[in-house]
Protein backbone atom coordinates (compact mmCIF):
# COMPACT_ATOMS: atom_id res chain seq x y z
CA UNK A 1 0.00 0.00 0.00
CA UNK A 2 1.32 3.56 -0.60
CA UNK A 3 0.78 6.52 1.06
CA UNK A 4 -0.14 9.66 -0.79
CA UNK A 5 3.11 11.27 -2.29
CA UNK A 6 4.73 8.05 -2.37
CA UNK A 7 5.27 6.47 -5.92
CA UNK A 8 8.71 4.65 -5.59
CA UNK A 9 7.51 1.25 -4.96
CA UNK A 10 10.82 0.34 -4.79
CA UNK A 11 11.70 2.69 -1.42
CA UNK A 12 8.35 1.01 -0.09
CA UNK A 13 9.44 -2.37 -0.51
CA UNK A 14 12.94 -1.33 0.79
CA UNK A 15 11.70 0.55 3.82
CA UNK A 16 8.64 -1.35 4.89
CA UNK A 17 8.88 -4.85 3.02
CA UNK A 18 6.39 -6.99 1.81
CA UNK A 19 2.61 -6.43 2.07
CA UNK A 20 2.92 -9.03 4.54
CA UNK A 21 5.30 -7.42 6.70
CA UNK A 22 2.74 -4.18 6.47
CA UNK A 23 0.16 -6.38 7.78
CA UNK A 24 2.08 -8.25 10.43
CA UNK A 25 3.12 -4.35 11.81
CA UNK A 26 -0.26 -3.02 11.98
CA UNK A 27 -1.74 -6.39 13.77
CA UNK A 28 1.23 -6.33 16.22
CA UNK A 29 0.57 -2.60 16.88
CA UNK A 30 -2.68 -3.29 18.09
CA UNK A 31 -4.72 -0.70 16.28
CA UNK A 32 -8.39 -1.26 16.98
CA UNK A 33 -10.10 1.39 15.08
CA UNK A 34 -14.02 1.23 16.42
CA UNK A 35 -16.88 2.89 14.96
CA UNK A 36 -20.09 4.94 15.86
CA UNK A 37 -22.76 2.52 16.66
CA UNK A 38 -20.87 -0.96 16.21
CA UNK A 39 -20.54 -2.58 19.08
CA UNK A 40 -21.34 -0.62 21.21
CA UNK A 41 -25.28 -1.00 19.53
CA UNK A 42 -24.67 -4.42 19.92
CA UNK A 43 -24.16 -3.88 23.70
CA UNK A 44 -27.06 -1.56 24.20
CA UNK A 45 -29.34 -4.30 22.29
CA UNK A 46 -28.13 -7.11 24.77
CA UNK A 47 -28.29 -5.18 27.64
CA UNK A 48 -32.52 -4.14 26.58
CA UNK A 49 -33.13 -7.49 26.05
CA UNK A 50 -31.29 -8.99 29.23
CA UNK A 51 -33.54 -6.53 30.99
CA UNK A 52 -36.75 -7.61 29.56
CA UNK A 53 -37.40 -5.47 26.99
CA UNK A 54 -38.31 -7.12 23.72
CA UNK A 55 -36.27 -5.56 20.87
CA UNK A 56 -37.69 -5.97 17.18
CA UNK A 57 -36.15 -5.85 13.94
CA UNK A 58 -37.42 -5.99 10.14
CA UNK A 59 -36.24 -8.09 7.58
CA UNK A 60 -34.65 -6.00 4.47
CA UNK A 61 -34.22 -9.21 2.40
CA UNK A 62 -35.57 -12.88 2.29
CA UNK A 63 -33.61 -15.09 4.04
CA UNK A 64 -34.43 -18.78 2.66
CA UNK A 65 -33.37 -21.75 4.55
CA UNK A 66 -33.56 -25.63 4.57
CA UNK A 67 -31.95 -25.81 8.11
CA UNK A 68 -34.54 -26.27 10.75
CA UNK A 69 -32.18 -24.41 13.59
CA UNK A 70 -31.79 -21.13 11.75
CA UNK A 71 -35.21 -18.74 10.75
CA UNK A 72 -36.34 -18.28 7.44
CA UNK A 73 -38.27 -15.01 6.67
CA UNK A 74 -39.65 -12.93 3.99
CA UNK A 75 -38.32 -9.09 3.35
CA UNK A 76 -40.98 -6.88 5.66
CA UNK A 77 -41.31 -9.39 8.15
CA UNK A 78 -40.71 -7.92 11.81
CA UNK A 79 -38.44 -10.22 14.23
CA UNK A 80 -38.22 -10.11 17.99
CA UNK A 81 -34.34 -10.05 18.64
CA UNK A 82 -33.86 -12.73 21.32
CA UNK A 83 -30.21 -12.56 21.55
CA UNK A 84 -27.75 -10.57 19.74
CA UNK A 85 -24.27 -11.55 21.52
CA UNK A 86 -22.80 -13.03 18.19
CA UNK A 87 -22.35 -10.18 15.80
CA UNK A 88 -22.77 -12.22 12.52
CA UNK A 89 -26.15 -14.14 13.44
CA UNK A 90 -28.49 -13.59 16.12
CA UNK A 91 -31.35 -15.23 17.78
CA UNK A 92 -34.92 -14.36 17.05
CA UNK A 93 -38.53 -15.21 16.94
CA UNK A 94 -41.79 -14.73 14.42
CA UNK A 95 -44.69 -15.85 16.42
CA UNK A 96 -43.82 -19.63 17.08
CA UNK A 97 -41.06 -19.86 14.72
CA UNK A 98 -37.59 -19.30 16.71
CA UNK A 99 -34.05 -19.95 14.98
CA UNK A 100 -30.84 -18.36 13.53
CA UNK A 101 -30.80 -15.43 11.37
CA UNK A 102 -27.90 -13.13 9.28
CA UNK A 103 -27.86 -9.82 11.18
CA UNK A 104 -27.01 -7.92 7.89
CA UNK A 105 -29.82 -9.24 6.57
CA UNK A 106 -32.30 -7.15 9.42
CA UNK A 107 -32.46 -3.48 10.18
CA UNK A 108 -33.67 -2.62 13.82
CA UNK A 109 -36.73 -0.93 13.93
CA UNK A 110 -36.68 2.81 14.61
CA UNK A 111 -39.40 3.20 16.83
CA UNK A 112 -39.32 0.47 19.13
CA UNK A 113 -42.82 1.22 21.31
CA UNK A 114 -44.69 -0.04 18.32
CA UNK A 115 -43.09 -2.89 16.87
CA UNK A 116 -46.01 -4.64 15.21
CA UNK A 117 -48.53 -3.41 12.68
CA UNK A 118 -51.44 -5.67 14.39
CA UNK A 119 -50.74 -3.70 17.61
CA UNK A 120 -51.11 -0.82 16.88
CA UNK A 121 -50.49 1.88 20.42
CA UNK A 122 -53.48 2.74 21.75
CA UNK A 123 -54.28 5.92 23.32
CA UNK A 124 -57.39 7.04 25.61
CA UNK A 125 -58.04 10.40 26.85
CA UNK A 126 -54.43 11.76 25.61
CA UNK A 127 -52.35 8.85 27.63
CA UNK A 128 -50.89 5.91 26.94
CA UNK A 129 -52.37 2.59 27.19
CA UNK A 130 -50.16 0.96 29.06
CA UNK A 131 -52.19 -2.12 30.25
CA UNK A 132 -49.37 -4.67 28.47
CA UNK A 133 -46.79 -3.38 31.64
CA UNK A 134 -44.44 -3.44 28.77
CA UNK A 135 -40.53 -2.15 29.11
CA UNK A 136 -40.46 1.34 27.97
CA UNK A 137 -36.88 1.34 25.26
CA UNK A 138 -34.23 3.47 24.60
CA UNK A 139 -35.11 5.65 27.18
CA UNK A 140 -37.67 7.50 24.79
CA UNK A 141 -39.61 9.90 26.90
CA UNK A 142 -42.35 10.38 24.03
CA UNK A 143 -44.91 8.45 22.30
CA UNK A 144 -46.25 10.83 20.22
CA UNK A 145 -46.37 11.05 16.61
CA UNK A 146 -43.92 13.67 16.34
CA UNK A 147 -41.55 12.06 18.39
CA UNK A 148 -41.88 8.69 16.51
CA UNK A 149 -41.09 10.74 13.22
CA UNK A 150 -38.33 13.29 14.86
CA UNK A 151 -36.61 9.00 15.24
CA UNK A 152 -37.20 8.50 12.12
CA UNK A 153 -35.90 11.43 10.22
CA UNK A 154 -32.92 11.25 12.69
CA UNK A 155 -32.24 7.82 11.61
CA UNK A 156 -32.23 8.71 7.83
CA UNK A 157 -29.75 11.22 8.71
CA UNK A 158 -27.47 9.62 10.46
CA UNK A 159 -27.15 6.51 8.40
CA UNK A 160 -26.75 8.78 5.26
CA UNK A 161 -23.61 9.95 6.71
CA UNK A 162 -22.63 6.87 7.95
CA UNK A 163 -23.18 5.64 4.70
CA UNK A 164 -20.87 8.72 2.78
CA UNK A 165 -18.06 7.83 5.20
CA UNK A 166 -18.17 4.00 3.82
CA UNK A 167 -18.37 4.90 0.10
CA UNK A 168 -15.43 7.44 1.01
CA UNK A 169 -13.25 4.62 2.36
CA UNK A 170 -13.95 2.46 -0.14
CA UNK A 171 -13.20 5.29 -2.55
CA UNK A 172 -10.15 6.66 -1.06
CA UNK A 173 -9.22 3.41 1.22
CA UNK A 174 -9.24 0.87 -1.52
CA UNK A 175 -9.33 1.96 -4.82
CA UNK A 176 -6.87 4.48 -4.97
CA UNK A 177 -4.62 2.31 -3.58
CA UNK A 178 -5.25 -0.25 -6.27
CA UNK A 179 -4.98 1.80 -8.50
CA UNK A 180 -1.25 2.56 -7.22
CA UNK A 181 -0.60 -1.00 -7.96
CA UNK A 182 -0.73 -1.54 -11.62
CA UNK A 183 1.47 -4.72 -11.37
CA UNK A 184 -1.65 -6.49 -8.93
CA UNK A 185 -4.41 -4.85 -10.61
CA UNK A 186 -5.71 -4.28 -14.04
CA UNK A 187 -8.40 -1.86 -14.74
CA UNK A 188 -10.75 -4.31 -16.08
CA UNK A 189 -10.37 -6.09 -12.60
CA UNK A 190 -10.59 -2.96 -10.42
CA UNK A 191 -13.94 -2.63 -12.49
CA UNK A 192 -15.52 -5.72 -11.68
CA UNK A 193 -14.85 -5.41 -7.97
CA UNK A 194 -15.69 -2.49 -7.86
CA UNK A 195 -18.60 -1.50 -10.30
CA UNK A 196 -19.79 2.32 -10.37
CA UNK A 197 -19.56 3.05 -6.70
CA UNK A 198 -17.87 5.94 -7.41
CA UNK A 199 -20.38 7.21 -9.23
CA UNK A 200 -22.64 6.29 -6.61
CA UNK A 201 -20.33 7.66 -4.04
CA UNK A 202 -20.50 11.45 -6.24
CA UNK A 203 -24.58 10.83 -5.96
CA UNK A 204 -24.81 10.49 -2.87
CA UNK A 205 -22.53 13.18 -1.74
CA UNK A 206 -24.86 15.76 -3.45
CA UNK A 207 -28.17 13.56 -2.33
CA UNK A 208 -26.95 13.96 1.76
CA UNK A 209 -25.66 17.88 1.01
CA UNK A 210 -29.35 18.20 -0.44
CA UNK A 211 -31.09 15.90 3.07
CA UNK A 212 -28.91 18.61 5.17
CA UNK A 213 -30.73 21.57 3.51
CA UNK A 214 -34.01 20.18 4.52
CA UNK A 215 -33.30 18.69 8.13
CA UNK A 216 -34.38 21.27 10.98
CA UNK A 217 -31.85 20.52 13.66
CA UNK A 218 -34.26 22.36 16.11
CA UNK A 219 -37.07 20.55 15.50
CA UNK A 220 -36.37 17.43 13.23
CA UNK A 221 -40.14 16.51 13.11
CA UNK A 222 -40.52 19.33 10.89
CA UNK A 223 -37.66 18.84 8.74
CA UNK A 224 -39.40 18.17 4.63
CA UNK A 225 -36.92 15.60 3.38
CA UNK A 226 -39.80 14.15 1.25
CA UNK A 227 -38.71 16.53 -1.87
CA UNK A 228 -35.28 15.16 -1.81
CA UNK A 229 -36.00 11.29 -2.72
CA UNK A 230 -37.90 12.74 -5.56
CA UNK A 231 -35.53 15.21 -6.50
CA UNK A 232 -33.01 12.38 -7.03
CA UNK A 233 -35.19 9.19 -7.77
CA UNK A 234 -33.90 9.30 -11.27
CA UNK A 235 -29.80 9.05 -10.50
CA UNK A 236 -30.91 6.46 -7.72
CA UNK A 237 -31.07 4.30 -11.49
CA UNK A 238 -27.16 3.54 -11.17
CA UNK A 239 -27.77 1.22 -8.40
CA UNK A 240 -28.77 -1.12 -11.13
CA UNK A 241 -25.56 -1.73 -12.48
CA UNK A 242 -23.82 -1.72 -9.37
CA UNK A 243 -26.21 -4.39 -8.18
CA UNK A 244 -26.31 -6.33 -11.06
CA UNK A 245 -22.13 -6.23 -11.33
CA UNK A 246 -22.41 -7.48 -7.48
CA UNK A 247 -22.13 -10.99 -8.01
CA UNK A 248 -19.25 -10.88 -10.45
CA UNK A 249 -17.65 -8.75 -7.86
CA UNK A 250 -17.60 -11.25 -4.89
CA UNK A 251 -16.06 -14.05 -7.04
CA UNK A 252 -13.30 -11.84 -8.13
CA UNK A 253 -12.86 -11.37 -4.72
CA UNK A 254 -13.05 -14.87 -3.74
CA UNK A 255 -10.23 -15.47 -6.78
CA UNK A 256 -7.33 -12.99 -5.70
CA UNK A 257 -7.90 -13.69 -1.87
CA UNK A 258 -7.45 -17.01 -2.22
CA UNK A 259 -3.16 -15.73 -2.91
CA UNK A 260 -2.04 -14.49 0.14
CA UNK A 261 -0.42 -10.74 -0.96
CA UNK A 262 -3.78 -9.78 -1.96
CA UNK A 263 -5.42 -11.05 1.64
CA UNK A 264 -2.17 -8.97 3.19
CA UNK A 265 -2.71 -5.57 0.49
CA UNK A 266 -6.71 -5.32 1.36
CA UNK A 267 -6.15 -5.90 5.53
CA UNK A 268 -3.36 -3.01 4.69
CA UNK A 269 -5.59 -0.96 3.16
CA UNK A 270 -8.61 -1.25 5.85
CA UNK A 271 -6.06 -0.47 8.06
CA UNK A 272 -4.54 2.17 6.63
CA UNK A 273 -7.65 4.26 6.22
CA UNK A 274 -8.70 3.20 9.57
CA UNK A 275 -11.70 1.01 8.19
CA UNK A 276 -13.74 -0.81 11.18
CA UNK A 277 -13.21 -4.22 11.28
CA UNK A 278 -15.32 -5.72 7.96
CA UNK A 279 -13.40 -7.42 5.28
CA UNK A 280 -13.72 -5.85 1.65
CA UNK A 281 -16.82 -7.53 0.45
CA UNK A 282 -18.79 -6.54 3.42
CA UNK A 283 -18.37 -3.08 2.61
CA UNK A 284 -19.21 -3.72 -1.10
CA UNK A 285 -22.59 -5.42 0.01
CA UNK A 286 -23.30 -1.56 1.70
CA UNK A 287 -24.94 -0.26 -1.54
CA UNK A 288 -26.86 -3.23 -2.33
CA UNK A 289 -28.72 -3.02 1.48
CA UNK A 290 -28.64 0.49 1.07
CA UNK A 291 -30.77 0.98 -2.13
CA UNK A 292 -33.27 -1.87 -0.64
CA UNK A 293 -33.75 0.38 2.96
CA UNK A 294 -34.96 3.50 1.45
CA UNK A 295 -38.63 1.96 0.84
CA UNK A 296 -38.58 0.71 4.15
CA UNK A 297 -37.07 4.02 5.82
CA UNK A 298 -39.27 6.16 3.65
CA UNK A 299 -42.59 3.65 4.84
CA UNK A 300 -41.82 4.36 7.98
CA UNK A 301 -41.46 7.88 8.08
CA UNK A 302 -45.16 8.24 6.27
CA UNK A 303 -46.24 6.02 9.18
CA UNK A 304 -45.72 8.91 11.87
CA UNK A 305 -46.08 12.07 9.52
CA UNK A 306 -49.73 13.27 9.88
CA UNK A 307 -51.92 13.99 6.45
CA UNK A 308 -51.79 17.70 7.05
CA UNK A 309 -47.93 17.98 7.62
CA UNK A 310 -46.42 19.94 4.54
CA UNK A 311 -43.97 16.70 4.19
CA UNK A 312 -46.94 14.32 3.72
CA UNK A 313 -47.55 14.66 -0.12
CA UNK A 314 -43.92 14.52 -0.96
CA UNK A 315 -43.06 11.55 1.37
CA UNK A 316 -45.74 9.19 0.05
CA UNK A 317 -44.89 10.10 -3.05
CA UNK A 318 -41.21 9.60 -2.25
CA UNK A 319 -42.20 6.03 -1.00
CA UNK A 320 -43.75 5.30 -4.37
CA UNK A 321 -40.56 6.69 -6.16
CA UNK A 322 -37.74 4.62 -4.31
CA UNK A 323 -40.49 1.68 -4.84
CA UNK A 324 -40.50 1.77 -8.76
CA UNK A 325 -36.47 2.31 -8.31
CA UNK A 326 -36.06 -0.99 -6.59
CA UNK A 327 -38.37 -2.96 -8.93
CA UNK A 328 -36.59 -1.39 -12.10
CA UNK A 329 -33.57 -2.81 -10.52
CA UNK A 330 -35.39 -5.78 -9.56
CA UNK A 331 -36.41 -5.83 -13.27
CA UNK A 332 -32.93 -5.38 -14.71
CA UNK A 333 -31.44 -8.38 -12.82
CA UNK A 334 -33.99 -10.43 -14.06
CA UNK A 335 -33.31 -9.86 -17.28
CA UNK A 336 -29.69 -10.08 -17.18
CA UNK A 337 -30.29 -13.59 -15.90
CA UNK A 338 -32.59 -14.37 -18.80
CA UNK A 339 -29.73 -13.51 -21.11
CA UNK A 340 -27.97 -16.90 -20.07
CA UNK A 341 -31.14 -19.04 -21.12
CA UNK A 342 -31.61 -17.00 -24.37
CA UNK A 343 -28.11 -18.38 -25.25
CA UNK A 344 -28.63 -21.29 -23.96
CA UNK A 345 -31.84 -21.65 -26.02
CA UNK A 346 -29.88 -20.35 -28.95
CA UNK A 347 -27.06 -23.03 -28.78
CA UNK A 348 -30.07 -25.82 -28.63
CA UNK A 349 -30.68 -25.01 -32.12
CA UNK A 350 -29.40 -26.82 -35.18
CA UNK A 351 -28.33 -24.71 -38.28
CA UNK A 352 -28.93 -21.73 -35.94
CA UNK A 353 -27.69 -18.35 -39.15
CA UNK A 354 -27.05 -15.13 -39.05
CA UNK A 355 -26.50 -12.64 -35.88
CA UNK A 356 -27.21 -13.74 -32.24
CA UNK A 357 -30.58 -13.67 -30.64
CA UNK A 358 -28.57 -10.95 -27.65
CA UNK A 359 -27.21 -9.00 -30.21
CA UNK A 360 -30.83 -7.14 -30.37
CA UNK A 361 -32.76 -8.88 -27.72
CA UNK A 362 -33.02 -9.46 -24.46
CA UNK A 363 -36.61 -10.62 -23.54
CA UNK A 364 -38.53 -13.73 -24.74
CA UNK A 365 -41.71 -12.26 -24.34
CA UNK A 366 -44.31 -15.13 -25.83
CA UNK A 367 -43.80 -18.78 -27.87
CA UNK A 368 -46.19 -21.32 -29.44
CA UNK A 369 -46.88 -23.29 -32.76
CA UNK A 370 -48.26 -21.61 -35.80
CA UNK A 371 -49.40 -22.46 -39.40
CA UNK A 372 -47.65 -19.67 -41.68
CA UNK A 373 -49.13 -19.04 -45.62
CA UNK A 374 -46.27 -17.86 -47.93
CA UNK A 375 -46.64 -16.19 -51.05
CA UNK A 376 -46.87 -17.63 -54.18
CA UNK A 377 -49.66 -20.22 -54.10
CA UNK A 378 -50.62 -19.78 -50.56
CA UNK A 379 -47.91 -22.86 -49.07
CA UNK A 380 -48.75 -23.61 -45.33
CA UNK A 381 -45.93 -24.24 -42.98
CA UNK A 382 -46.43 -25.96 -39.17
CA UNK A 383 -43.45 -23.69 -37.25
CA UNK A 384 -42.77 -23.02 -33.91
CA UNK A 385 -42.22 -18.86 -33.49
CA UNK A 386 -40.64 -17.51 -30.73
CA UNK A 387 -41.62 -14.01 -30.09
CA UNK A 388 -38.52 -11.73 -28.26
CA UNK A 389 -38.18 -8.14 -28.18
CA UNK A 390 -37.64 -6.49 -31.33
CA UNK A 391 -37.67 -9.76 -33.66
CA UNK A 392 -40.01 -13.24 -34.26
CA UNK A 393 -37.55 -16.02 -34.58
CA UNK A 394 -39.15 -18.99 -36.86
CA UNK A 395 -37.52 -22.72 -36.26
CA UNK A 396 -38.99 -26.25 -37.55
CA UNK A 397 -39.63 -29.46 -35.64
CA UNK A 398 -37.18 -31.96 -36.79
CA UNK A 399 -39.75 -34.96 -38.56
CA UNK A 400 -38.66 -37.74 -36.08
CA UNK A 401 -37.63 -36.27 -32.90
CA UNK A 402 -39.98 -33.17 -32.04
CA UNK A 403 -38.02 -31.96 -29.59
CA UNK A 404 -35.31 -31.21 -31.96
CA UNK A 405 -35.66 -27.64 -33.55
CA UNK A 406 -34.03 -26.21 -36.93
CA UNK A 407 -33.69 -22.62 -37.49
CA UNK A 408 -35.44 -21.20 -40.79
CA UNK A 409 -35.52 -17.19 -40.53
CA UNK A 410 -36.50 -14.52 -38.40
CA UNK A 411 -38.52 -11.13 -38.61
CA UNK A 412 -37.72 -8.14 -37.72
CA UNK A 413 -40.56 -6.59 -35.20
CA UNK A 414 -39.29 -2.47 -35.55
CA UNK A 415 -40.85 -2.70 -39.01
CA UNK A 416 -44.21 -4.60 -38.72
CA UNK A 417 -47.74 -3.26 -37.94
CA UNK A 418 -50.31 -6.47 -36.75
CA UNK A 419 -53.33 -6.88 -38.51
CA UNK A 420 -56.06 -8.38 -36.95
CA UNK A 421 -57.63 -10.94 -39.91
CA UNK A 422 -61.09 -12.06 -39.73
CA UNK A 423 -62.35 -15.57 -40.53
CA UNK A 424 -63.20 -16.27 -44.08
CA UNK A 425 -61.63 -15.59 -47.79
CA UNK A 426 -58.67 -13.24 -47.68
CA UNK A 427 -58.00 -11.25 -50.27
CA UNK A 428 -54.07 -10.90 -50.37
CA UNK A 429 -52.88 -14.93 -50.47
CA UNK A 430 -56.73 -15.56 -51.69
CA UNK A 431 -57.53 -18.66 -49.61
CA UNK A 432 -59.94 -18.99 -46.58
CA UNK A 433 -58.63 -18.76 -43.18
CA UNK A 434 -59.75 -18.88 -39.62
CA UNK A 435 -58.25 -17.51 -36.63
CA UNK A 436 -55.82 -15.67 -38.60
CA UNK A 437 -53.50 -12.29 -38.11
CA UNK A 438 -50.84 -10.26 -40.55
CA UNK A 439 -47.60 -8.69 -40.03
CA UNK A 440 -46.94 -6.25 -42.76
CA UNK A 441 -43.93 -4.53 -43.64
CA UNK A 442 -44.34 -0.66 -43.68
CA UNK A 443 -41.14 -0.54 -45.95
CA UNK A 444 -41.25 -3.68 -48.19
CA UNK A 445 -45.30 -3.73 -48.66
CA UNK A 446 -44.29 -7.68 -47.87
CA UNK A 447 -47.22 -9.61 -46.00
CA UNK A 448 -46.92 -12.54 -43.24
CA UNK A 449 -50.20 -14.29 -42.79
CA UNK A 450 -50.22 -16.77 -40.12
CA UNK A 451 -53.32 -18.90 -38.57
CA UNK A 452 -53.55 -20.13 -34.61
CA UNK A 453 -55.19 -23.20 -34.08
CA UNK A 454 -57.68 -22.04 -31.41
CA UNK A 455 -59.22 -18.40 -31.09
CA UNK A 456 -57.83 -17.82 -28.28
CA UNK A 457 -54.09 -18.69 -28.87
CA UNK A 458 -54.83 -15.82 -31.61
CA UNK A 459 -56.00 -13.75 -28.94
CA UNK A 460 -52.76 -14.28 -26.44
CA UNK A 461 -50.55 -13.58 -29.76
CA UNK A 462 -52.19 -10.51 -30.56
CA UNK A 463 -51.28 -9.97 -26.65
CA UNK A 464 -47.72 -10.47 -26.94
CA UNK A 465 -47.29 -8.32 -30.45
CA UNK A 466 -48.55 -5.59 -27.83
CA UNK A 467 -46.09 -6.34 -24.90
CA UNK A 468 -43.26 -6.54 -27.46
CA UNK A 469 -43.82 -3.34 -28.53
CA UNK A 470 -44.44 -1.64 -24.68
CA UNK A 471 -41.68 -3.56 -23.46
CA UNK A 472 -39.27 -2.17 -26.65
CA UNK A 473 -40.79 1.49 -25.60
CA UNK A 474 -40.26 1.26 -21.78
CA UNK A 475 -36.44 0.02 -22.54
CA UNK A 476 -36.09 3.21 -25.05
CA UNK A 477 -37.66 5.28 -21.42
CA UNK A 478 -35.61 3.41 -19.09
CA UNK A 479 -32.13 3.20 -20.88
CA UNK A 480 -31.83 -0.37 -20.02
CA UNK A 481 -29.64 -1.99 -22.24
CA UNK A 482 -26.75 -5.01 -21.35
CA UNK A 483 -22.98 -4.55 -22.52
CA UNK A 484 -21.38 -6.22 -25.16
CA UNK A 485 -19.54 -8.53 -22.36
CA UNK A 486 -22.32 -9.28 -20.92
CA UNK A 487 -23.43 -10.75 -24.35
CA UNK A 488 -20.70 -12.41 -25.56
CA UNK A 489 -19.77 -14.03 -21.89
CA UNK A 490 -23.32 -15.65 -21.79
CA UNK A 491 -22.76 -17.35 -25.21
CA UNK A 492 -19.51 -18.38 -24.30
CA UNK A 493 -21.16 -20.43 -21.61
CA UNK A 494 -23.84 -21.32 -23.40
CA UNK A 495 -21.81 -22.98 -26.37
CA UNK A 496 -19.24 -24.47 -23.23
CA UNK A 497 -22.25 -26.27 -21.77
CA UNK A 498 -23.82 -27.04 -25.20
CA UNK A 499 -20.38 -29.08 -26.01
CA UNK A 500 -20.61 -31.29 -22.77
CA UNK A 501 -23.55 -32.37 -23.73
CA UNK A 502 -24.73 -32.04 -20.26
CA UNK A 503 -26.34 -29.35 -18.02
CA UNK A 504 -23.80 -27.15 -16.04
CA UNK A 505 -23.06 -27.76 -12.84
CA UNK A 506 -25.09 -25.21 -10.62
CA UNK A 507 -22.42 -23.48 -8.29
CA UNK A 508 -22.98 -21.15 -5.69
CA UNK A 509 -19.88 -19.32 -5.17
CA UNK A 510 -21.28 -15.85 -4.82
CA UNK A 511 -23.84 -17.46 -1.69
CA UNK A 512 -21.05 -19.29 0.09
CA UNK A 513 -18.89 -15.78 -0.60
CA UNK A 514 -21.44 -14.10 1.05
CA UNK A 515 -22.92 -16.38 3.55
CA UNK A 516 -19.07 -17.85 4.62
CA UNK A 517 -19.62 -16.45 7.82
CA UNK A 518 -19.57 -19.78 10.65
CA UNK A 519 -22.19 -19.69 13.46
CA UNK A 520 -19.59 -19.23 16.85
CA UNK A 521 -21.68 -19.71 19.42
CA UNK A 522 -23.85 -22.53 17.63
CA UNK A 523 -23.10 -26.53 18.45
CA UNK A 524 -20.59 -27.84 16.77
CA UNK A 525 -23.16 -30.14 15.28
CA UNK A 526 -25.21 -28.08 12.86
CA UNK A 527 -24.91 -28.20 9.48
CA UNK A 528 -23.32 -25.73 6.89
CA UNK A 529 -24.13 -26.73 3.61
CA UNK A 530 -27.18 -25.45 3.22
CA UNK A 531 -29.51 -23.43 1.08
CA UNK A 532 -28.91 -19.70 1.88
CA UNK A 533 -29.87 -17.58 -0.10
CA UNK A 534 -29.55 -12.99 -0.70
CA UNK A 535 -32.31 -12.37 -1.87
CA UNK A 536 -33.99 -8.93 -3.16
CA UNK A 537 -37.36 -7.51 -2.04
CA UNK A 538 -39.81 -9.56 -3.40
CA UNK A 539 -40.47 -9.34 -7.14
CA UNK A 540 -43.14 -11.22 -9.43
CA UNK A 541 -41.56 -14.31 -10.30
CA UNK A 542 -40.20 -14.90 -14.18
CA UNK A 543 -42.35 -17.09 -16.03
CA UNK A 544 -39.42 -16.84 -19.03
CA UNK A 545 -37.75 -20.33 -19.20
CA UNK A 546 -41.14 -22.47 -18.23
CA UNK A 547 -43.23 -20.93 -21.18
CA UNK A 548 -40.17 -22.44 -23.06
CA UNK A 549 -39.73 -25.69 -21.50
CA UNK A 550 -43.41 -25.96 -21.47
CA UNK A 551 -43.73 -25.48 -24.93
CA UNK A 552 -40.97 -27.64 -26.58
CA UNK A 553 -38.30 -29.46 -24.68
CA UNK A 554 -34.90 -28.72 -25.84
CA UNK A 555 -32.67 -31.58 -24.59
CA UNK A 556 -31.31 -33.92 -27.59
Amino acid sequence: VITDGALDKTALTDDVGSEEDLYEDFRSSNHRYGHPGGGGEQLAINELISDGSVVYAEALWDHVTMDDQELGFKAGDVIEVMDATNKEWWWGRILDSEGWFPASFVRLRVNQDEPMEDYPLKVEGGKEDDSSGGTRRFGMGQTTKDQMRTNVINEIISTERDYIKHLKDICEGYIKQCRKRADMFTEEQLRTIFGNIEDIYRCQKKFVKALEKKFNKDHPHLSEVGSCFLEYQTEFQIYSEYCNNHPNACMELSRLTKVNKYVYFFEACRLLQKMIDISLDGFLLTPVQKICKYPLQLAELLKYTNPQHRDFKDVEAALNAMKNVARLINERKRRLENIDKIAQWQSSIEDWEGEDVLVRSSELIYSGELTKISHPQAKSQQRMFFLFDHQLVCCKKDLLRRDILYYKNRINMDDMEILDVEDGKDKDFNISVKNAFKLHCRDTEEVHLFCAKKPEQKQRWLKAFENERRQVQLDQETGFSITEVQKKQAMLNASKQHHTGKPKAVTRPYYDFLMRQKHPTLPTTLPQQQVFMLAEPKRKPSNFWQNISRLTPFRK
